[in-house]
């Protein structure tokens, strides 16, 4: 003991779980078992009413089937009768034929057998026919056809009953079972945490040195439940997973192994916890299976764990040590283990838990530095490109007027331009306008550009001005592209530009006009 703690810790405490043991713990009542620690299913079958001919039908599965004991005296009795009723045929073709009465009197008579008197002398005539001792003594004639026939009817019943009989017996020597009772299963079964998650886990190993071939382990969990519709199952199988998708179910039993079944979403133990478990009511049914390698015929064991077999968070003792040159099992530590360490709730508490803890996931905002992503990138950039050709527009319009006109505006003109190209777009994709801009510039824009010639085609650039409130339900009936070029019918709130084909200096007052005449 002192060894194990110094390899485990002083906080390492063995657990026997051997039954044979008093614990203080309160003694439950034993309930009863689908199928026993040794493997047997407690289940018989009653009622059968006129189906019990079919186990005729099956005789030698019914005979293998049977027990030793049975065995053995069906054996027996079979040869007896055959026995008997065959010496008793043998002796009555003898009395038909008068053979009894003329024995020892008559030495020219011929009998049937020679050297049968009685019913024992037939007796052994028919076994050392039966045997073929022929001892010499007695033998049968030529003068007796019909011992000639029963002769022939008695060697084939012979080997039909020694075949069907010895055979019986061979496969039920030969039958695996008893292979399956140098396979060990941990006598308890342990729920504790590894690799950071629940398992349900126990022990299996292989006494023998031989091998099992392709051994397979299966679980199925055995628990009564009903229905949505009502329907009541008394005995509900459920399949427990234990690596059948991994390859993990599939067994190289040379030293114990540890059988490990993951408590997760998809299994029945989803929502086990410690104290649940003292009410549950289930069963656990393990079956391994393999190929015999010195026979070759599969094997089959079974066991079974029910709630009070099931520690919560234990962990088995090892049992494997490095010799010299060799590794050693000790099995004397096979069922005994150790407390750990583990949380007391269920799975589906648990995971509700986390998800309760973990902070939610914030949306990231967009800054001026990140620009937006999708259709309103493309509809800002859009828009911009949209602000400039317009801009560009304006600047092609206004080189046509008159050179005084575009030195009292050439200063101006330029922060106007300069604040269309350069305003950013408003929040949430809406596009700037004059009302962002200087007043001094929007006064500018109103009263220097002249209105257009009535009858000719005009291009305008239309500027909205908004509110310092962006979520009015103005700015969001007007919401448009800043300096969009559209043709519009000409209103107060619209700049009009000429167009090429008339002339500016007609537009021009009269003062304006004399003014650049005389220069």
């Amino acid at each position: 003991m002192s060894a194990l703690r110094r390899k485990f810790g002083e906080d390492y405490q063995v657990v026997n779980t051997n039954r044979s043991m008093t614990f203080s713990a309160p003694v439950k009542r034993k309930r009863q078992r689908f199928v026993e620690k040794n493997g047997r299913c407690n289940v018989q079958h009653g009622n059968l009413g006129g189906e019990t001919s079919r186990y005729i039908s099956d005789l030698f599965t019914t005979l293998v089937d049977l027990k030793w004991r049975w065995n053995l005296l069906i054996f027996i009795l079979t040869y007896t009768v055959a026995w008997l009723v065959m010496a008793s045929m043998w002796w009555v073709i003898a009395f038909i034929r008068g053979d009894l009465s003329h024995s020892g009197h008559d030495s020219s008579y011929t009998p049937c057998v020679a050297n049968v008197y009685n019913f024992p002398s037939a007796f052994l005539f028919f076994i050392e026919t039966e045997a073929t001792i022929g001892y010499g003594h007695r033998y049968i004639t030529e003068k007796c056809p019909e011992g000639i026939i029963l002769f022939l009817f008695q060697s084939l019943l012979g080997s039909i009953v020694d075949a069907f009989l010895i055979g019986c017996m061979f496969i039920k020597m030969s039958q695996p079972k008893k292979r399956a009772e140098t396979l060990m299963f941990s006598q308890d079964a342990v729920i504790s945490q590894r690799d950071g998650k629940l398992c349900l886990m126990f022990r299996v190993g292989n006494l023998r040195n031989s091998h099992m071939v392709s051994a397979q382990i299966r679980c199925k969990l055995i628990k009564s439940r009903q229905t949505p519709e009502g329907e009541f199952l008394p005995l509900d199988q459920c399949e427990l997973d234990v690596g059948f998708g991994t390859g993990a179910d599939q067994l190289f039993l040379v030293s114990p192994l540890t059988i490990c079944h993951e408590i997760n979403t998809n299994s029945p133990f989803f929502d086990l916890s410690q104290r649940s478990l003292m009410n549950e009511q289930f069963e656990i049914v393990v079956i391994l299976e393999g190929i015999v390698e010195t026979t070759g015929m599969t094997c089959q064991a079974r066991t079974s764990y029910t709630e009070d077999e099931v520690l919560w968070g234990h962990r088995f003792l090892p049992v494997m040590s490095l010799e010299e040159g060799f590794f050693r099992v000790d099995y004397s530590q096979f069922h005994n283990t150790f407390e750990v360490p583990t949380p007391p709730y269920s799975v589906k508490e648990q995971e509700e838990e986390s998800s309760l803890t973990s902070p939610n996931p914030l949306p990231v905002a967009l800054t001026p530095s990140s620009p937006p992503l999708g259709n309103g990138a493309r509809n800002i950039r859009r828009e911009r490109l949209l602000s400039a050709d317009c801009v560009d527009h304006m600047e092609d319009q206004i080189s046509r007027l008159p050179s005084k006109l575009q030195r009292m505006s050439s200063t101006k003109e330029e922060h106007f331009r300069k604040a269309l190209k350069t305003a950013p777009s408003l929040p949430g994709g809406k596009a700037s306008s004059t009302g962002d801009l200087p007043l001094s510039i929007q006064r500018l824009r109103s009263s220097s550009v002249p209105v257009v010639r009535q009858g000719q085609p005009e291009e305008q650039v239309q500027l909205l001005s908004l509110d310092g409130d962006p979520e009015e339900s103005e700015l969001e009936k007007h919401r448009l592209p800043a300096a969009i070029c559209i043709p519009s019918a000409p209103t107060p709130s619209l700049f009009q530009i000429p167009s090429a084909s008339s002339r500016p200096e007609d537009n021009l007052p009269a003062k304006l006009r004399r003014m650049n005449a005389d220069r």
